[in-house]
């Protein structure tokens, strides 16, 4: 057992390093050769310790003498993997948390600290044993539910003004849960049911996500992804239910000139042309060339010939002034609604990073409002939570542009349990059970003074 741990540790030593989760996770995988379960196990205990750095460091600072970050770097990542596996793990027995992290530190230069590493772990039992909260948390609720909940205190606050103390607790540990993989069907090349079937038939359960009708969630451990049934045969593409809903407000037709300013790695340029049953052209714009290779892999697993790449900055493409019936920006944001999924981004953004993307999220949409003819739609899209890269952004855009007005679903529509009374629609997971989202349609209604 001890094998898995020491592969989580080389990899939460390189995310305390600065590397990025996943590209840790990945180095560390490919160098071991790990049965599912293993790899899952060090899966779960990277992605939770980098998650939950927060409270780990903050039950280091009240039971040993050194605070977490007076420790020697690469003992306090072997710490954060035992209280890890204390606190959250019930399926792990205490006492082989304990042995394997003692073990850590004895293979890992740490073998004169092996008592202490020993001590700290078993006082943790005791007090977690007489007393489950037995943390001295501060009063005020800002630094509380950030510790008890291991985010950074200016993440919680954004919430707290708009949710209120309740809600933000239930939001918080909403996006502590393993994330959920969901999964959107290419109707082009099969059907919900058929997929659902093939998947049953190879042991993996799945089911529909309701107002969706290409999404099937699935449920339960599902091993490599590239082996399930279907991935070969383009039968469907990995997207959250939210980022679906996107493409379904741009409500692209056949025939129609779509262009998806920031498409890169792709998930809603290929659900566009899915949409308009791959008639049509859907020019798909990022500035990075690296990852619109992915989408180009994309396209061609799912079978789709609608799509056109183009490299360059929507900033920057006045080729397409006035050519688009839709467009679509799903604007670089700072990813607040999907922090489950990246367990470091919580501790990457800044109040200044988020700043900086709202400044871009503003010329970006006054540029590709450009791109959409008279009468044409555009939809403005995130996987955030943030006012200032959401409401704000548009707000502004709507004080200056006259010759634009929002759209807000019909109130039949099965979307209009997310509208605002504003007509944008917001994704709260803890409410909606996926990924955060704010979009709004927008519509050009006549030449601009």
């Amino acid at each position: 057992m001890t094998n898995s741990r020491q592969i989580a540790f080389i990899a939460l030593r390189d995310v305390h390093k600065g590397a990025y989760t996943d590209v840790a996770l990945d180095r560390a995988l490919q160098k071991a050769n790990l049965s599912d379960i293993d790899r899952r196990l060090v899966t779960e205990l990277l992605y939770g310790s980098v998650r939950r750095q927060r409270t780990l460091d903050f039950i280091i600072d009240q039971l040993a003498k050194k605070k977490s970050h007076q420790q020697p770097t690469e003992l306090r990542s072997i710490l954060h993997l035992g209280l890890y596996q204390l606190r959250y793990q019930e399926r792990i027995p205490a006492s082989a948390a304990v042995n394997t992290t003692v073990e850590l530190a004895k293979d890992n230069g740490f073998a004169g600290l092996t008592g202490f590493v020993n001590g700290l772990l078993r006082q943790y039992i005791r007090l977690a044993e007489a007393s489950p909260d037995f943390l001295e948390l501060p009063e005020n609720p800002v630094e509380r539910l950030g510790i008890l909940h291991s985010f950074p205190d200016w993440i919680i606050k954004v919430w707290l003004e708009q949710l209120g103390l309740t809600e933000t607790e239930k939001l918080c540990e909403w996006m502590n849960q393993t994330p959920t993989l969901d999964l959107r069907v290419n109707p082009l090349r099969t059907s919900v049911a058929e997929v659902e079937t093939a998947l049953k038939s190879a042991g993996v359960l799945a089911r529909p996500i309701p107002h969706l009708p290409q999404a099937l969630r699935l449920i339960g451990n599902t091993g490599s992804i590239q082996k399930l049934p279907g991935f070969s045969q383009g039968w469907w593409v990995v997207q959250d239910a939210s980022a679906q809903l996107v493409s379904h407000l741009l409500d692209p037709q056949p025939g129609e000139v779509i262009i998806d300013a920031c498409a890169a790695p792709g998930g809603k340029t290929t659900h566009i042309a899915e949409l308009m049953k791959d008639q049509g052209k859907v020019w798909a714009g990022d500035r990075t060339a690296s990852r619109l290779r992915k989408l180009k892999e994309n396209a061609q697993r799912l079978n789709l010939h609608s799509i056109e790449i183009c490299t360059g900055d929507s900033r920057n493409l006045p080729q397409f002034y006035n050519v688009a019936d839709r467009v679509l920006l799903d604007a670089p944001c700072s990813g607040l609604g999907t922090l489950h999924r990246h367990a470091d981004a919580r501790w990457r953004q800044t109040p200044e990073s988020v700043q900086e993307l709202s400044t871009l999220q503003q010329e970006l949409l006054s540029h590709t409002s450009k791109f959409v003819k008279v009468g044409g739609v555009l939809v403005y899209a995130t996987c955030t939570l943030h006012p200032a890269e959401n409401e704000e952004v548009i707000t502004e855009f709507m004080a200056r542009n006259s010759d634009w007005q929002i759209e807000p679903p019909s109130p039949d529509s099965p979307y209009s349990d997310y509208t605002t009374p504003q007509g944008w629609l917001k994704v709260w997971p803890h409410n909606q059970d996926m990924d955060g989202f704010f979009m709004v349609r927008l519509r050009k209604t006549n030449v601009s003074e």
